[in-house]
């Protein structure tokens, strides 16, 4: 296989920028489909979106792969989701895939969801096109987007094309490198029209084509030196400084076009080929096995030792089903190689191409492949490799669940059947969380908003036919102290046969608030006061219960222990005593830190008419939120507040009836932050009243 013809990408973007539509009709143009179909509106729905949850909420649940042809080249494409509920599906495809287009609706331009799936592509190095979609809509302003994706990315950026109108008058676009304008003619804008520039264009085109070429020149002394002495600039000089700028990651080129009225989707393809990097430009480490500091550097190369990445696990009728990209050596079917974190050796029986929900068997398949395993058992992250302890690399970014919800089976006959289907989508989505509370006995089911849990509630019901009870959402609040508190502990016990001594002397203290860690614990012990072998048990001790805080008993955060003096008995301390004494130190002493409940706090973004900005401005402040930034244009507001998750519950009703069914929003975590005094009463008393009907 020739790796300079193969291009592996993704398409990321806020929620309704139109990634799925944009994936159709790429399929469509390269001609892997022959018909094309919309993603709401009747007919089988997107290729992409297969599920029937997908097909009837017109949004993308999980991402989709497939391989199509393009110019002889091969394209790996995945199409992800843009709902942050969904966010894992975005962090591992982008994980494992060389280059991505970042969508942006022409009206909405740079919006919330766009700035997490930009932190995404920044933290796995990722080069990237911007394609300004939607450019049929009335109000698009792909000047100012541009200007946006500068300003709030904090990347270069500049347009690569100049569009001809917008909203009902979009035409086509202007090529400023070829200096060509492109139309798009045929039922379903297949054939590519080039034409000469306008004359009512010619001097904009003029303009932009002299931005775009002093932005690529702080790329090239080459370039630069041609600009200065007002020369004309080679079209292969723009194209390869492009590409550099690209994969430097230093350079976003912008694209224009409309997806659903099939224009400028040709031209995008030929800038994927351009200007993104095939596996070979691609630099990948992974960890030595044995030398984990030291980086283990792969090559795309079929001869060399295998090496792997399951980045997403879906189970099937016939079993797992374990996406794999290939960053060294080959596969073949049948052969088997070992899980680096389990050590086990796994039997690759089958190995199939993906193309949405159907599949296509192959033999054999090489470094910069992206494939799909049948049968092997694993979880989402493992490395394989041809040898045992060889390499790994470096997992993915999860995030944290903030919103939990108990279920119980309607019957209680079909425990079995939803203790699988949880077992499951746990092991396919590292966000969503099951666990059992020890106090109520019910199962707890946890993940990154209400339509996550809403998600799988739903498919529980219908791929497991398991009818369920959903209790009233509940919120993942914390515990974090706020003030130094030095303490003196002594753990004596005497009862007959050998008894217990420990004594730590040492202070508690809040965290600094942009810490990591939620715990740290530290010792400054001198002169053998505590010998060292107990240390690692105090601080056993201390992990033990920093999972109950006094006040609710909810998780303690951003807290460090200081343990500096203290002493021990020859006889009576023991491993067993100093943790117990790490305990109760923490049980009794942890209070006087005046801890102080912290909750999750959302980042909102609304888009609503202006006309209905009051009331929901209003209703946002009644619900404990601070209004962040508001912005109107062409009689669409935009507001961006943040408000306590507990005080989101149902807001998707509320919006909708707030503004006659025209309000959109989006959520996702922004920080934990204090409650206020009365609320914290109530969240105590509330909990205090559960314990003890958990008790009865």
């Amino acid at each position: 296989m020739d790796l300079t013809k193969v291009r592996n990408f993704g398409i990321s973007a806020h929620i309704d920028s139109g990634k799925t539509t944009l994936s159709e009709r790429i399929l469509f143009y390269t001609g892997r489909i022959h018909k094309i179909e919309e993603v709401k509106g009747g007919g089988d729905g997107a290729t992409m979106d297969y599920m029937d949850l997908e097909k009837e909420r017109g949004i993308t649940i999980t991402s989709a792969a497939t391989t199509v042809q393009w110019d002889g080249l091969t394209m790996n494409l995945i199409d992800t989701p843009g709902h942050v509920d969904f966010t894992v599906e975005v962090e591992r495809s982008l994980r494992v895939l060389d280059g991505a287009i970042l969508v942006l609706c022409a009206v909405g331009g740079v919006q919330s969801q766009s700035m997490t799936v930009d932190r995404q592509m920044k933290r796995y190095r990722i080069p990237r096109l911007a394609f300004i979609n939607k450019m049929d809509r009335t109000g698009a302003r792909p000047f100012a987007i541009v200007d946006d994706v500068k300003a709030k990315l904090g990347v270069d950026a500049c347009l690569m094309q100049y569009p001809m109108g917008g909203g009902e008058t979009f035409a086509g676009m202007i090529d400023l490198t070829t200096q060509k304008a492109l139309y798009f003619d045929g039922r379903d804008g297949e054939n590519v029209r080039e034409e000469a520039v306008p004359a009512e264009y010619a001097a904009e085109v003029k303009k932009y084509r002299q931005i775009m070429l002093e932005t690529l020149a702080m790329y090239s002394d080459e370039m630069m030196a041609l600009l200065l002495s007002e020369e004309e600039v080679p079209l292969d000089l723009i194209y390869s400084v492009t590409k550099h700028a690209v994969q430097q990651q230093g350079f976003t080129p912008v694209f224009v076009g409309s997806a659903y009225k099939n224009k400028g989707v040709q031209p995008l393809l030929d800038a994927i080929v351009r200007f993104l990097p095939c596996p070979l430009e691609r630099e990948v480490k992974a960890k030595n096995w044995e030398k984990a500091d030291e980086a283990f550097p792969l090559f795309p190369d079929s001869t060399k030792p295998f090496v792997g990445m399951a980045f997403k696990i879906v189970e099937d009728p016939f079993g797992q089903l374990t996406f794999m990209r290939l960053y060294q050596g080959k596969i073949t079917k049948g052969e088997m190689y070992y899980n680096q974190r389990t050590g086990k050796k796994d039997r690759f029986s089958r190995i199939v191409k993906m193309h949405a929900d159907k599949r296509e068997e192959i033999d054999v398949a090489e470094a910069g492949d992206i494939v799909a395993i049948m049968g092997i058992d694993c979880a989402s992250g493992d490395t394989y490799a041809a040898e045992p302890k060889f390499c790994t690399l470096e997992s993915m970014f999860i995030a944290k669940p903030v919103i939990k919800v108990a279920v119980t089976p309607v019957n209680r006959a079909d425990s079995d059947k939803l203790s699988k289907a949880l077992q499951r989508f746990r092991k396919e989505d590292p966000t969503f969380n099951v666990f059992n509370d020890e106090e109520t006995s019910e199962t707890i089911i946890a993940g990154m908003g209400e339509l996550h849990l809403d998600i799988y509630v739903e498919r529980i019901k219908r791929e497991y036919k398991v009818e369920l009870q959903v209790g009233a959402p509940k919120v993942s609040y914390r515990e974090s102290p706020t003030q130094k508190y030095e303490f003196n502990y002594k753990h004596r016990k005497q009862s007959g046969g050998s008894g217990q001594y420990a004594h730590i002397v040492g202070f508690f203290e809040p965290l600094p608030e942009d810490s990591e860690e939620n715990f740290i614990f530290e010792e400054n012990i001198v002169g053998g006061r505590i010998p060292k072998n107990f240390i690692p048990s105090i601080e056993k001790g201390f992990k033990t219960v920093v999972g109950k805080g006094p006040l609710a008993e909810y998780p303690v955060v951003g807290l460090k222990a200081v343990v500096n003096d203290g002493s021990y008995h020859e006889v009576d301390s023991s491993d067993r005593a100093f943790q117990t004494c790490a305990e109760g130190c923490f049980r009794e002493h942890f209070k006087d830190t005046k801890p102080a409940i912290l909750e999750p706090i959302m980042k909102v973004e609304i888009e609503c008419p202006e006309n209905f900005q009051g009331p929901i401005t209003g209703d946002l402040i009644s619900r404990r939120g601070m209004i962040v930034n508001t912005d109107s244009r062409d009689k669409i507001t935009n507001i961006v507040a943040e408000v306590p998750l507990a005080e989101t519950f149902g807001y998707a009703t509320d919006i909708r009836s707030m503004s006659q069914g025209q309000g959109t929003f989006t959520m996702e975590l922004s920080c934990y932050r204090k409650v206020p005094g009365n609320v914290q009463e109530e969240i105590i008393a509330e909990k205090r009243k559960q314990l003890a009907a958990a008790a009865k």
